[in-house]
């Protein structure tokens, strides 16, 4: 799947309030090596780092575009292009931040205790997900993906399963000796109306259904999606459109 750090920085401030929220409830503990996993354009780096100044911080992504952005923002740390789900590191770290990230990848009963025994003890894993695959957003991608001429080619497209807050919860717990574990629901002002959301979920969630198409049935698609989106975020008084957000966060510390 190819990602575009221009498309998915055009919501920069939107999409990093969250992980200014993550980040602020890490547990206080020194930290000596901290690692973003899905480091994306810089911007949660740059919030770990600003946490933790004094510790050697990396950022991982796969996918150059994302790295390049990356790298030019922060040219001080390192960042380096791996895959999550095959991460191998050579060392142990203090605080392991996976935003918006890990929900690209399957398997979470085995990547998640796995994560965590990355970590020094006294380290915390620190996760934000989106939970928003029931929003009007995505249930409309999925019914636009099937009812197209491209259906042959996109209907079958499925996000990785995600569990419930309880299984999440079990699956650290005995690793850890505390999870916290909470949902927020962000509303995100988007100027610009129902095309705002369109060119929102460009940068992410329509990414999987976009890719295989070419180039007219990629307009064709998005055409038909906009006609979705617009009758179920209508704008506010103001032309602006709201985006309800519902984001799981867990901080796992061992």
């Amino acid at each position: 799947m190819t990602w575009s750090a221009k498309q998915y920085s055009a919501f920069e401030n939107e999409r990093t309030r969250p992980v200014r929220d993550l980040v602020a409830a890490i547990p206080d503990h020194p930290v000596h090596q901290a690692v973003d996993l899905g480091c994306g354009p810089g911007n949660s780096t740059e919030i770990l780092a600003q946490r933790y100044p004094d510790a050697v911080v990396t950022g991982l992504d796969s996918s150059e575009d994302m790295l390049e952005s990356a790298r030019q923002r922060l040219p001080a740390l390192s960042f380096e292009l791996a895959d999550i789900g095959a991460w191998q590191p050579s060392g142990q770290y203090d605080v392991i931040l996976a935003n918006a990230s890990l929900q690209w990848l399957p398997d979470h009963e085995v990547l998640y205790p796995s994560l965590v025994s990355r970590l020094n003890i006294g380290g915390s894993l620190a996760i934000q997900t989106p939970d928003n695959l029931d929003e009007p957003a995505h249930r409309l991608a999925r019914a636009v993906a099937g009812n197209g001429p491209w259906a042959s080619k996109v209907a079958h497209i499925a996000h990785n399963p995600r569990h419930s807050v309880e299984r999440y919860y079990d699956l650290l717990k005995p690793h850890c000796i505390k999870v916290d574990v909470w949902r927020t629901t962000y509303y995100h002002v988007l100027e610009g109306g129902a095309q705002a959301v369109v060119e929102w979920f460009k940068g992410s969630a329509l990414r999987p259904f976009l890719d295989p198409l070419d180039e007219t049935e990629k307009q064709a698609f998005l055409d038909q999606y906009l006609l979705a989106v617009t009758d179920a975020y209508p704008p506010s008084a103001d032309g602006s459109v709201l985006l309800p957000f519902p984001r799981l966060f867990i901080v796992a510390s061992r």
